[in-house]
């Protein structure tokens, strides 16, 4: 994103609408650009637009598009479709998700999905925004910048962990599905009034939710591969903190500060929430962002 800032804003905004998914960090992550539109299979209806580059059902999405008329199948629409791949997803997770996945969910042929979605990763995008939603209300008391940015990022996390499947799609493009952009609206809005140029507000929102992206499926992993083994947070320190002093303890003098952290007791110590962690990191981040804030957006977060 910071190369792109600084390019023509003209160009920028072409590129933006023509990859037409979510953006890195924020939530609905992936999107074919225009040339998704123009992939489905021969006789299909949906076609990228000349004017917006968007695929036909993501301008259908955005209300610039009638929706398409009931084909021979009663009952079969763009908001069956992008349901039927969004329940597929939850269950099955993100990798069996398919045109011909989703059709047999719906009792139809693959081939009349077509005249509603151009391709899989077309559908990823609209189940992204149908899954992610608006952002919520921001609370009354919620004032400043940094309130205001802190409500985003956890209002963000708690998306990724109601839909862990969304953390699966691939990051490839910049938002441009509705709720993905009232999302990048509701974080710009947050830094209004900072003195921090488009550039930079653009620069920290991003910093912000790919931390939020990051540290979901970092927990996600983890929970994952403790499940899978049958083994507590606790236990899986314990015996990391056993694996590394038995790696170190032949050769100390090559390890000294993980020598220095397993005499302390902190690696083997009772896991802290995810809770904790998550608003350490966010803390952290929002500070550098303060000093950013302070310096009249100018220079690097650095104190």
């Amino acid at each position: 994103m910071a190369v792109k800032r600084r390019r023509g804003a003209g160009e920028e905004a072409g590129e933006m609408a023509a990859d037409g998914g979510g953006g890195a960090g924020l939530p609905g992550g992936s999107g074919p650009g225009a040339e998704a539109g123009t992939s489905a299979r021969a006789g299909a209806e949906p076609s990228a637009d000349a004017e917006t580059g968007l695929p036909a059902s993501l301008e259908t999405a955005w209300g610039l598009r009638e929706r398409p008329s009931k084909g021979p199948r009663p009952g079969l629409s763009l908001d069956r479709i992008v349901r039927a791949g969004i329940g597929v997803a939850a269950a099955e997770g993100v990798g069996a998700v398919s045109m011909g996945r989703v059709a047999k969910e719906l009792g139809v042929s693959t081939m009349s999905l077509y005249r509603y979605v151009s391709a899989k990763d077309e559908l990823y995008v609209l189940m992204e925004d149908a899954a992610v939603g608006p952002p919520p209300p921001m609370p009354a008391d919620v004032t400043g910048w940094r309130a205001g940015l802190e409500w985003w990022a956890r209002a963000q996390r708690e998306v990724f962990h109601r839909n862990l499947w969304l953390l699966r799609i691939p990051v490839s493009s910049p938002p441009a599905s509705p709720h993905s952009l009232q999302w990048m609206e509701r974080g710009l809005a947050a830094l209004a009034g900072t003195g921090l140029d488009e550039g930079r507000k653009i620069s920290v929102i991003m910093l912000i939710g790919g931390y939020v992206r990051n540290e979901a499926t970092l927990m996600a992993d983890l929970d994952a591969a403790m499940t899978a083994r049958g083994l507590t947070p606790d236990e899986v320190m314990r015996r990391y903190e056993r694996t590394v002093d038995a790696l170190t303890a032949p050769d100390p003098g090559r390890y000294p500060a993980l020598r220095h952290l397993l005499a302390s007791g902190a690696l083997g110590a009772p896991d802290e929430s995810p809770d904790v962690e998550f608003e350490f990191g966010l803390g952290c981040l929002l500070d550098g962002v303060e000093v950013l804030v302070r310096s009249g957006g100018g220079g690097t977060c650095t104190a």
